[in-house]
C-alpha cells in the first residue's frame, strides 16, 4: 500500500461498537469487580478500534496497512496508512470476526471478516513467512471455518528444525490446535509444544529464536514480551486440546513471571532474561501489550484452568490512560488510534544494546543512571492494525465456563 493521507475520523460517522454489547461481554463485565470503570474503557476503546482499523484498510488489495502513521507539516497534523502486511491482515480479520457483521463491513468497504480471511489464505499460499502462513492458518479456522490444504501442507516444513524465531513457533502451535478438529494436525501440535518446551527458561520466558545459538552471544539469552505470551497463549489452548499438563505448568510459569515483572503502574515491560525470567530492558512500553495482548493471553490462561491474572490486566489497561511516563495522551479520539508505544530518548535502540550486552555478561546487571541519561518521554506517533485487531479479539472473545463466573 502505498503512503495513502488519511482524514480525522469523526466518531459521528465512523464504524462504532455497540457499547451495550461490549459492556456485557463475558471478559469486560468479568473484570468490573476489579475496577468499576474497565469496562467502560474496552467499550471506548473497541469503539475506538473500529474507526482506526477502517483508516488501516486499503479496499483496493482488501489488505492491511503496515501502519498508520502521525505525520506533522505545513497544513497540520495529518495520519497516513503506509505498507502492506500479511500478518497484520490475518490478525485484524481474527478481531472483527468478533463484531456483528454490518459493522465488519463498514470498516472493510463492503467486504467481511471471512472475505478477508480468505484472502489471507490465498496470500500465504505462497508466503517464506513461516508466522504469516501460521496466523493465516489460524485466522481462514477461526474466521471461515476453513483449513486450507495449502496451508496445512506447509506446517511440516516450517517445523524442519532450522532455526525459527519464538513468536512463529507459538503461531504454528495455535495454529495447529486450531485447526485439529478439521484436519489431522497432531504431529504438528506435538513438534512444535516439544520446541517451546525445549526451550522454556529455568525462570519461565522464552529467547527471541529458537535455538537461541543462533543469535550473536549479546542477544542469544534476551526474549522480548511479544516471545513471552504467544507461547503462553499457545501452550494454554494446547492444554485444552491434548489434556497434557505440563502445557498448563508452562503457561501458568510464563505468565507467573511477566507478571511478578510488571510495573507499579501497569507497565508490561519490553525485554526479558531467558536464563532466569528477569527485565533486561522496561522500555519501550507498548500499549497494544497494555490493552489487548497481556489480556487476550492471560484470560486464555485462566479459561483453560490455569492462575487468574484478572489483576494485571485491569493494572495493564490502566496504564493506557493513566500512564506516568508522559504528559501525553496516548489515545487519540481524534485519528481513532491509540498511539504506539512510550521510548526512550535515545539512540536507535542504544538502551536495549547497553542492557543486552551487560547481561550477557553478568546475569541481573542494572546499567545504573540509564533513566536520567536516557528518559523515557517519546510516544511514537504510530498505530499498526494488528493492535486494534487484537484489542477486539482480547476483549470480544466467546464465553467460556470460567468466565461467567465474575466474582470468583
Amino acid at each position: 500500500m502505498p503512503t495513502q493521507l488519511l482524514p480525522d475520523t469523526n466518531p459521528d460517522t465512523k464504524p462504532g461498537a455497540n457499547a451495550e454489547e461490549v459492556l456485557g461481554s463475558p471478559r469486560p463485565a468479568g473484570v468490573r469487580h476489579l475496577d468499576p470503570t474497565a469496562p467502560e474503557r474496552v467499550a471506548r476503546l473497541t469503539d475506538l478500534a473500529l474507526r482506526g482499523l477502517a483508516a488501516g484498510y486499503d479496499p483496493a488489495t482488501g489488505s492491511f496497512a503496515q501502519t498508520v502513521r502521525g505525520l506533522s507539516g505545513g497544513r497540520g497534523v495529518t495520519v497516513a496508512a503506509q505498507g502492506t502486511s500479511l500478518r497484520y491482515t490475518a490478525m485484524a480479520a481474527l478481531g472483527l470476526s468478533r463484531v456483528p457483521e454490518p459493522a465488519q463491513r463498514a470498516v472493510l468497504g463492503g467486504r467481511s471478516a471471512v472475505d478477508v480471511a480468505l484472502h489471507a489464505a490465498d496470500l500465504a499460499a505462497g508466503s517464506d513467512d513461516p508466522g504469516a502462513v501460521a496466523l493465516a492458518l489460524w485466522c481462514a479456522v477461526e474466521v471461515a471455518d476453513l483449513a486450507p490444504e495449502a496451508l496445512l501442507d506447509r506446517l511440516p516444513g516450517l517445523l524442519d528444525g532450522r532455526p525459527l524465531p519464538t513468536v512463529d513457533a507459538a503461531w504454528l502451535l495455535t495454529a495447529a490446535v486450531a485447526a485439529a478438529d478439521l484436519a489431522d494436525t497432531a504431529e504438528t501440535v506435538d513438534r512444535a509444544a516439544a520446541l517451546l518446551r525445549r526451550y522454556h527458561g529455568p525462570g519461565g520466558t522464552y529467547p527471541h529464536v529458537l535455538p537461541p545459538r543462533t543469535q550473536s552471544r549479546w542477544r542469544a539469552h534476551v526474549g522480548s514480551f511479544a516471545d513471552q505470551v504467544y507461547p503462553l497463549q499457545a501452550l494454554a489452548r494446547a492444554s485444552r486440546l491434548t489434556g497434557a499438563d505440563w502445557m498448563l505448568d508452562h503457561a501458568d510459569r510464563t505468565a507467573a513471571a511477566i507478571c511478578t515483572a510488571q510495573g507499579a503502574a501497569g507497565q508490561w515491560w519490553w525485554h526479558y532474561d531467558s536464563r532466569d525470567g528477569r527485565v533486561v530492558e522496561p522500555f519501550p512500553v507498548y500499549s497494544v501489550h497494555q490493552h489487548a495482548m497481556a489480556p487476550m493471553v492471560l484470560f486464555d490462561l485462566w479459561e483453560a484452568g490455569g492462575a487468574d491474572h484478572r489483576a494485571e490486566i485491569v493494572a495493564g489497561l490502566g496504564w493506557v490512560d493513566d500512564h506516568p511516563e508522559v504528559v501525553e495522551e496516548l489515545v487519540t479520539e481524534r485519528f481513532g488510534l491509540v498511539w504506539r508505544k512510550v521510548g526512550r530518548r535515545e539512540p536507535r535502540k542504544a538502551a536495549r544494546a547497553i542492557a543486552a550486552a551487560a547481561t550477557s555478561v553478568w546475569q541481573g546487571a542494572r546499567v545504573p543512571g540509564l533513566d536520567r541519561v536516557l528518559p523515557p518521554v517519546v510516544v511514537d506517533h504510530e498505530c499498526r492494525p494488528y493492535e486494534l485487531g487484537w484489542l477486539l479479539y482480547a476483549w470480544l472473545t466467546p464465553a467460556t465456563d470460567r468466565t461467567e463466573d465474575h466474582d470468583a
